[in-house]
């Protein structure tokens, strides 16, 4: 099972830095590093819907799921680790 986060898309699309994404959102840009790249074990609720408020989309333009055997090597939570 792989869950992909989307969030070098919206962040193009908003014309948004991830530094001025981890301030709005209150986290930091280490951890958007962990959750752009697959490595995040988890996400709290009050994360998401504050990734979701200064995005203005929905938790499914964030996350989605992929069958193992259709993740890209790049994104993979093994990604890392060659």
């Amino acid at each position: 099972m792989a869950i992909i986060v989307d969030l070098d898309l919206l962040l193009v699309r908003r014309d948004m830095s991830v530094g001025e994404f981890a301030e709005a959102v209150g986290i930091t840009p280490a951890n958007i590093a962990v959750l752009k790249n697959g490595r995040a074990k988890a996400v709290r609720f009050t994360t998401l819907d504050a990734i979701c408020r200064t995005l203005d989309c929905q938790p499914g333009d964030v996350l989605h799921w992929v069958p193992d055997d259709e993740v890209p090597d790049d994104e993979g939570p093994d990604a890392d680790q060659g």
